[in-house]
């Protein structure tokens, strides 16, 4: 008896798999910038990176990624980062998201159908849903930044769970960290 999976088993983990990828992008679709600042759980329902690096274990080859994507800077220097108005900090998480989107974007074009094109797809779709609400943030006080290059050195990867991992980084910390300042306000 062969202890592996038959050809109906593997494509019925497939088909399992890739529903729960739509059912899991179907909820929290069209969070609003005021829930997202002062709802905490919208936040963790937005946030779909645990849920892209389960189904990456469960897709076989999806690691190297057919181009580079550059890994979005993460650190935060506190006495600088303090430093800096709301404008700032939204303007350098705006860039490093845009740059996140348009690096993954490529990755997708050139990547074949399958499981690697779906994961690129949904991580490509949850950084423009988080694009789209920190462009609509409500930002009181200030002027208006241009996002320039960031300082720290960022570097160029294949590898999709560090994609992954830099992505989750990026809304735990920085783009948390603009939240938790915004949401004084609730």
């Amino acid at each position: 008896m062969n202890g592996g999976l038959t050809g109906v088993q593997r494509r019925e983990g497939v088909l399992v798999v890739v529903f729960s990828m739509v059912a899991s992008e179907l909820s929290h679709v069209h969070t609003r910038p005021i829930d997202f600042v002062c709802n905490s759980e919208a936040r963790r329902g937005m946030n779909k990176v645990k849920d892209l690096q389960e189904e990456m274990k469960v897709c076989s080859a999806v690691d190297a990624l057919p181009s580079s994507i550059q890994l979005p800077c993460v650190g935060i220097n506190k006495p600088t980062w303090e430093r800096k108005s709301v404008h700032e900090w939204r303007a350098e998480i705006l860039l490093s998201l845009g740059t996140l989107a348009q690096d993954v974007r490529s990755a997708r074009t050139l990547s074949q159908p399958g499981c690697r094109l779906t994961l690129l797809e949904r991580l490509e779709h949850s950084i423009n849903n988080y694009l789209h609400v920190v462009r609509l943030l409500h930002i009181e006080q200030g002027e208006q930044v241009v996002p320039q290059a960031e300082r720290c050195p960022s570097q160029p990867s294949k590898d999709l769970g560090l994609v992954l991992k830099k992505f989750g980084n990026l809304l735990t910390g920085k783009l948390e960290w603009l939240i938790a300042e915004i949401a004084k306000g609730c």
